[in-house]
């Protein structure tokens, strides 16, 4: 009769198999804490292999993600399609099974973990959204969303200070039905934590407020069981199940200390560890005996069923709530988003005064906000100064769920890595706001939301020295050319209303790709535009003043190419050079990832290729704008960091004001 140890030993064996092929990996966490995954994965979790989609699932998280393969092991066993040649090629190139696990839910796997810590924030996000949709659509006797957040992680996740700032707020919102194991084994990469890590991590769960289960062994089938249980009834407090295991379990040499941590056992001691298991079959063989008893495909598909039939009761006595969970959980936007389009640029039109863009964007959520039940908003503790507080904001609190805004604290890192569970999750739009000079604090959330395709829009406002005298610790300087440069985040800096609103509009629109909306403090003059260039900015660049109408069709002296605040200014400059007879072009180009994705053509015919006299103007580092302007352009930004004092007076200071463009601008035509 099979033993749950024999089923845990699956794990142990596939995990140090594919290690020692790939002569890279990981395999100590898997062994440790395969005991533990084969009690949740086959007694505890609801799940359906066959559908890894299915709405109500838990959630899994492998924060302690180099345990990579503990968890493509669990899949391929349990009966999601991963097959086992998948497996044998971890960690090779073009392979499903990377050496950190990377988001493919067409494979069960959730979300991008690697970087310690986040894979525990996102599933707070992801716990946070299985609240926040509770609360808006459950009905007495119609519990159509009701899963938990299960999440692995190891004494990493537990010093990085992410997880200090997650589990605070999950503490403080009371989300029941986030369940964490900590595989407490005491080793991390340099040996024994014990000499830089003498935390008592359960009083300090315990005054997050989280409910605390220690001394567990991870060894010990009928503990976890009951640990697993218990936590799962406490549905008004997170959870946190404090393991104790043995790194490298079963592997008689080396097991407890730091060598199985990140190094292939060797073919020796892989053979010892077979022996004392005991685990007779060759590398990669599952007997059928413990795959029949590992596979979870026919308990799935009931669970599925049975939620199915829920679902059928609720949609027929709320049809139209079960339209909307629908549309939202496939992320489709609502059958009216063309008249919200509108409505936004009837209410951008309607700005006709200089007004900063974060109160252009304020404008623009007010108008799409109320009907777009997905959009989910935040700030870490600048609500007032980012401006994301909407005219139907509701708060949500520990004792009130049905809200549609949330209040992160000042947790810059965590609110963005939660942003990233809530969009994973499903049904939620979010977005939220900090200073850009903040992004610093989340950036790798904000690479694994890129990383991830994630719809996750990112406010950040007083985007340049225009803040004024909170001086250069809170002047962005080489923010924009640092978020510009990685790969697949889409980046908008607006001059005014209208740009500020196609900015929103694309990044809601955008369902790949995270945006980056950064908006200035102070307030900018409002552009004048034809129907034909309003259409334009969603190129991401276009031409916003053209040579005077006498000489319009010739090419152009120079051309300007200018974002955000320093538009006003270019516009100023440029008008002024034009009055004397020249032909210079201003180019707006509030996306350069926008611009850069269009055709040949649209780049060739608001760059021409034939002008090489290129000013671009934007007050932050000047690195992103050469390969706009060429070696025969110049920069006009800011290559050292900013000062206090008033907006204006740091402008003239730092050369970007209207005169000294236009002197900048003449110079160059006189070459």
């Amino acid at each position: 009769m099979l033993h749950i140890r024999d089923l845990a030993n699956a794990i142990r064996a596939l995990s140090m198999d594919a290690v020692q092929q790939a002569v890279s990996g990981h395999p100590g966490a898997p062994m440790g804490m395969a005991d533990i995954a084969s009690v949740l994965w086959r007694e505890v979790m609801s799940y359906n292999p066959s559908n890894p989609r299915w709405v109500d699932r838990d959630r899994f998280v492998l924060s302690n993600g180099h345990a990579s393969m503990l968890l493509y092991s669990v899949l391929h066993l349990s009966g999601y399609p991963l097959a086992m040649e998948e497996i044998k090629n971890f960690r090779q190139l073009g392979s499903r099974t990377a050496g950190h696990p990377e988001h493919d839910l067409n494979i069960g796997i959730e979300t991008t973990t690697g970087p310690l810590g986040q894979g525990f924030a996102t599933a707070v996000g992801m716990a946070l959204a299985e609240r926040l949709l509770a609360a808006e659509f459950n009905r007495a006797g119609h519990e159509i969303i009701n899963h938990r957040t299960w999440v692995f992680l190891g004494d990493g996740c537990m010093m990085e200070g992410l997880s200090h700032e997650a589990a605070s707020l999950a503490g403080t919102l009371g989300l029941g039905k986030l369940i964490c194991v900590y595989d407490d084994n005491g080793i991390s990469i340099d040996g024994e934590v014990k000499g830089w890590m003498a935390d008592d991590t359960p009083k300090r769960f315990s005054a997050y407020g989280w409910q605390v289960i220690k001394d567990i062994d991870g060894h010990d089938a009928e503990a976890i069981q009951k640990a697993l249980r218990r936590a799962r009834a406490n549905q008004t407090q997170p959870t946190l199940i404090c393991a104790r295991t043995v790194i490298g379990w079963g592997a008689p040499n080396k097991q407890g200390t730091k060598s199985t941590h990140g190094e292939a056992l060797g073919a020796d001691e892989i053979a010892a560890t077979r022996a004392g298991l005991p685990w007779t079959y060759a590398p990669f063989v599952i007997p059928d005996e413990i795959r029949v008893a590992w596979d979870q495909r026919e308990r799935g598909s009931r669970l599925e069923k049975a939620w199915k039939r829920r679902f059928n009761r609720y949609r027929k006595e709320f049809p139209t709530e079960a339209a909307e969970f629908t549309r939202r959980i496939q992320g489709d936007l609502p059958i009216n988003w063309p008249n919200l389009r509108a409505a936004a640029f009837v209410a951008a039109a309607a700005v006709t005064s200089p007004q900063a863009t974060r109160a252009s964007s304020q404008v623009v959520l007010n108008a799409i906000g109320p009907g777009l039940s997905e959009l989910l908003g935040g700030s870490a503790d600048l609500t007032g100064s980012v401006n994301t507080f909407r005219k139907d904001s509701k708060a949500v609190t520990h004792d009130d769920a049905a809200g549609n805004y949330i209040n992160y604290g000042v947790r810059e890192f965590a609110m963005t890595a939660m942003m990233n569970g809530l969009a994973l999750h499903g049904g939620f739009v979010p977005y939220a706001g900090t200073f850009l000079v903040f992004s610093d604090y989340a950036r790798n959330a904000v690479r694994l939301a890129a990383l991830m395709h994630q719809r996750v829009l990112l406010v950040y406002t007083h985007d340049s020295i225009g803040l004024g005298e909170d001086g250069p610790t809170h002047q962005p300087i080489e923010h924009l050319a640092s978020l510009r440069a990685m790969p697949n985040l889409n980046l908008w800096r607006p001059c005014d209303a209208m740009e500020t609103v196609v900015a929103w509009l694309a990044g809601i629109e955008n369902t790949a790709t995270p945006t980056a909306l950064v908006f200035t403090r102070q307030a900018l003059v409002q552009q004048s535009r034809s129907e034909s260039q309003q259409a334009a900015i969603a190129c991401g660049g276009y031409t916003l003043i053209e040579a005077p109408e006498h000489i319009k069709g010739e090419v152009p002296e120079a051309i300007v190419i200018a974002t955000g605040s320093e538009v006003g200014p270019s516009a100023e400059a440029v008008r002024a050079v034009n009055a004397a007879g020249h032909r210079v072009r201003l180019v707006s180009m509030p996306s350069t990832e926008v611009f850069d994705a269009q055709d040949l053509r649209w780049r060739d015919s608001v760059l021409p290729a034939v002008v090489t006299r290129r000013l671009a103007v934007e007050a932050a580092a000047s690195q992103s704008w050469w390969k706009y302007v060429g070696l025969q352009g110049r920069v006009l930004g800011i290559d050292r960091f900013g000062a206090s004092g008033k907006a204006a007076e740091l402008f003239k200071d730092y050369g970007l004001t209207a005169t000294q463009i236009q002197t900048a601008l003449e110079s160059m035509l006189q070459n």
